[in-house]
């Protein structure tokens, strides 16, 4: 039977809506572009004859002129795609089919269930939920062609289209001013424009809109891990609401025995479960779902109340699904391990987000406590190819290929200006070596990962995903020689067995990047080696070199008292006052030291270690009373100290308070070094009485404002360690982790069990086919069926085990990241179950700054 490979389940997906996407303008979101980027499924929807792939968010009339087929006709079919709610993604539908006048069919399709839809809280749209929004959509987009055709016989039709989409919506988002911008050189693709008579004949046609379910918009890294689009609705709707047990919206909640249900189930949870269902469904597999965690629980049961007797009768392959809540192991992501993917993804820039999706008109005020969205850090990073391509030592022909792609945009940008004219390529070109060029190199030469580029049919994504650093790197110029050998390309450079250096990795990508039928053909392995370049340059390896020297620090310190751990934290916070929050450096030789922003995170993983190992050392917090009010005024002094800490969550209000002190210390020391100079001539006169009188006069009330900011800077660093005790209680307060299920070092031999992940501890002993205690079976309908109706029988169903499954589906609610890839591989290794397919997938891909934003960040409940 065919491995299970979810790369192949969303292209197969995409084949199978064949007959909608062949002849039309394809308009994807931005959770879409990045699902299918990573698939690679571009290439395939060309295939399938798709006119244009377009964006929906920056849609423009210009997109209809785009023929990537030889049809010439007019396009008179839209197909949108999004993995947004309906109800979010309604205003950029309609705009789209108010731009396109000759469009008689519009087919949308949405990764979120007709049922998650209706369930979803303040949702405008019921039960029947495709079927209501066919028709609201309709009359909206009906709405728009009366007010043009009433008003097309008193003036021109394009100077008033854009009135007629301020119309009032009944509930839906309406676009900004800045996104209803249309272009007027609307054009089919034969160059006609569509003004005046005939732009009235097209808005008279009859729209026919269908909407259906498209669950496969998720992101692939390899054929058997995966997390969900940044850009979402399901990993962006909230995990927990702000109490207590809460932490950041984009985390379950603390595990503590009650499961959330009923009207407090976060929307998170709801879409999370729908999700997996179909994700399931497509991939012909019969789940039997296992639990740990509260959140996770939850997601369970939704999916087991989901399940029907129609799903018995199908012939499905069994499988585990085993849902992990991300909060019973918050240490793993927040530290730096040795995984050259998790390098790459923390040092290589984001793509901006594309747009913001408000919540709808329609949907009533929500509770004070539910955030209003929540961010994720997009997947698709930004790889700086022309950087790396540049010759240092010449400039005539550096950005040659930006220079041309730059020219044919501007002359594309060309129908932006206001008379029509012939636009000269080489004019646009001078303007790049002017220095006025309007786009960026970086925006012009970014790569960007796909998980489908191979090596001789292997996945570059899948080959290095759980390679440590150095093995990974020393992969990828294996790669790179081997590609410049198949290319009869020779370089001159010296390359030292087993080691991959910045100095060896750089020449080779030169040159395998040489021409432009070499930089087309072999773009994979040149877009990977460009990531592992920047990934190993200094800037970057430095700063994570020093988390990873100062985390092994922590951990080593935890295993022995309080006091030294609390020092151990304290040391690093005074020695990041000498660079700022983001790192910017004082001075040169600071090169290996942490900003306070990083020691911030390193105090989070000292927390965590310190709940683990001394649960009761202090009355509200691992640490003692004098131990932590030690740290809190280290905090304090650092903050003071610091001119761009002002930055962080936790002190807004006191923003302009902070930056006037700083500018006033500033000034008070340069004064004083001016009037050291003066003083020295002038020893004998000494002061007048008056002037010394108002200068103690001023010096009190400084004192007195000194003491005012400090007091409230000492009340807002009290509320941070409120949250870093909630931080050091995960283990104490969850049952299974209390009682030392997973301090599984006592039962690994020798040290192969330390530093490892909950996800690794938990595989270890379920594949081992021990107990695990904490660990929920949800029982299908049949199940519940057999149990309860046909078990007085003699007909009763044993509880399955998670161990006998040959095919295992993890899911991390919450997120997982590299390293706990690479350690599901090795449980799985360990185990001796060759026979077994394990799954990886979560909410997200997490790197150590995402989860600083997340607990003390713009995403927490600080």
């Amino acid at each position: 039977m065919a491995a299970v490979d979810v790369i192949k389940s969303c292209l197969d997906s995409i084949a199978q809506i064949s007959e909608h996407v062949e002849g039309a303008i394809l308009y994807l979101d931005s959770g879409c572009t990045e699902s299918f980027q990573f698939t690679g499924a571009f290439p395939v929807l060309l295939e399938l004859g798709a006119r244009a792939i377009c964006s929906l968010e920056n849609m423009s009339s210009l997109d209809s002129v785009v023929n990537w087929n030889s049809n010439s006709d007019p396009a008179w079919k839209v197909v949108v795609m999004t993995s947004r709610l309906l109800s979010d993604a309604h205003r950029y539908i309609l705009r789209c089919l108010s731009t396109h006048k000759g469009v008689h069919q519009c087919t949308v399709f949405t990764s979120i269930s007709e049922l998650a839809q209706s369930a979803y809280p303040d949702s405008p749209l019921g039960p029947d939920a495709f079927h209501e929004y066919e028709i609201l959509l309709l009359q909206d987009y009906e709405e728009i062609v009366k007010k043009i055709q009433k008003k097309a016989s008193h003036s021109d039709v394009s100077s008033n289209f854009q009135e007629s989409l301020t119309f009032e919506d009944e509930g839906w988002s309406r676009l900004t001013s800045s996104e209803e911008d249309i272009s007027h050189c609307e054009a089919t693709s034969s160059g006609k424009y569509l003004f005046g008579e005939s732009h009235t004949e097209y808005l008279g046609e009859k729209l026919v809109v269908s909407v259906h379910h498209f669950p496969m918009i998720l992101c692939p890294f390899s054929p058997k891990v995966f997390v969900l689009p940044s850009e979402g609705s399901v990993s962006e709707a909230y995990l927990s609401a702000k109490h207590e047990d809460s932490l950041s919206p984009g985390l379950p909640p603390i595990s503590t025995g009650v499961p959330p249900d009923g009207d407090d189930v976060p929307p998170g949870a709801l879409l999370t479960a729908h999700f997996l269902y179909h994700l399931a469904a497509k991939m012909d597999l019969k789940m039997e779902i296992f639990s740990l965690g509260d959140l996770s629980k939850t997601v369970g049961k939704i999916m087991t109340d989901m399940s029907s007797l129609y799903d018995v009768g199908r012939r499905k392959r069994s499988a585990g699904l085993l849902l992990i809540d991300r909060t019973l192991d918050l240490l793993t992501p927040c530290c730096h391990g040795d995984s050259l993917v998790d390098c790459m993804f923390s040092s290589l820039p984001r793509r901006e987000k594309t747009t913001s999706y408000s919540s709808t008109k329609g949907s009533k005020t929500q509770h004070k406590l539910v955030p209003s969205s929540l961010q994720r850090a997009p997947l698709d990073v930004q790889i700086p190819l022309g950087k790396v391509l540049q010759e240092e030592e010449s400039n005539a022909n550096d950005s040659w290929l930006a220079e041309r792609i730059e020219a044919f945009l501007g002359g594309w940008d060309a129908c932006n200006s206001s008379p029509p004219e012939t636009v000269d390529l080489v004019n646009l070109c001078n303007k790049v070596h002017d220095g006025k060029s309007f786009l960026s190199e970086s925006q012009l030469l970014n790569g960007s990962f796909v998980s489908t580029e191979t090596f001789r049919g292997t996945p570059y994504m899948e080959a290095i995903l759980d390679r440590r650093t150095k093995d990974g790197a020393v992969l990828v110029k294996k790669w790179l020689q081997e590609t410049l050998r198949r290319q009869n390309i020779t370089v001159n450079v010296k390359i030292r067995p087993g080691f991959a250096t910045k100095l060896e990795l750089q020449p080779l990508i030169r040159a395998l990047a040489k021409s432009q039928s070499s930089l087309i053909r072999n773009k994979g392995i040149i877009q990977l080696g460009a990531a592992v370049l920047v990934a190993l340059d200094e800037s970057h390896s430095t700063r994570w070199n020093a988390f990873v020297s100062a985390e092994k620090i922590l951990s080593a310190t935890a295993g022995d008292t309080s006091q030294s751990l609390g020092a151990q934290i304290g040391d690093l916070i005074h020695k990041s006052t000498m660079l700022g929050s983001d790192g910017d450096k004082k001075t040169d030789h600071l090169q290996g030291l942490l900003s306070f922003k990083d020691a911030l995170l390193l105090m989070i993983v000292g927390y965590i270690l310190a709940g683990e190992n001394f649960p009761t050392s202090g009355s509200g917090g691992p640490f003692s009373w004098q131990e932590e009010h030690f740290l809190k005024e280290a905090i304090v002094d650092a903050i003071l100290e610091n001119a761009s800490v002002v930055k962080l969550k936790f002190l807004d209000g006191l923003t302009e308070e902070l930056e006037a002190n700083l500018n006033r210390k500033k000034s008070e020391d340069t004064k004083e070094a001016s009037s050291d100079q003066l003083e020295s001539d002038d020893d004998q006169w000494g002061k007048w009485g008056d002037e010394e009188e108002d200068d103690g006069k001023n010096d009190k009330k400084q004192v007195y404002s000194d003491m005012q900011l400090k007091l409230e800077l000492f009340d807002r660093v009290d509320n941070l360690f409120k949250s870093l005790h909630k931080l050091s209680t995960v283990k104490r307060r969850n049952l299974s982790l209390r009682e030392g299920t997973f301090s599984l070092e006592s039962n690994f031999t020798g040290d192969s069990g330390l530093n490892k992940s909950l996800i690794y501890k938990l595989l270890t002993r379920v594949l081992g086919k021990h107990d695990v205690p904490g660990l929920e079976y949800h029982s299908t309908t049949v199940g519940r069926l057999f149990k309860s109706g046909f078990g007085r029988f003699g007909l009763g169903q044993t509880k399955p085990s998670l161990a006998d499954q040959n095919i295992i589906m993890v899911f991390v609610v919450g997120g997982i990241n590299a390293a706990e890839v690479r350690e599901v591989q090795e449980a799985l290794s360990e185990s001796g179950r060759p026979d077994v397919e394990l799954i990886l997938g979560g909410t997200t891909f997490l790197t150590p700054d995402d989860m600083f934003t997340l607990l003390m960040g713009d995403s927490s409940y600080i």
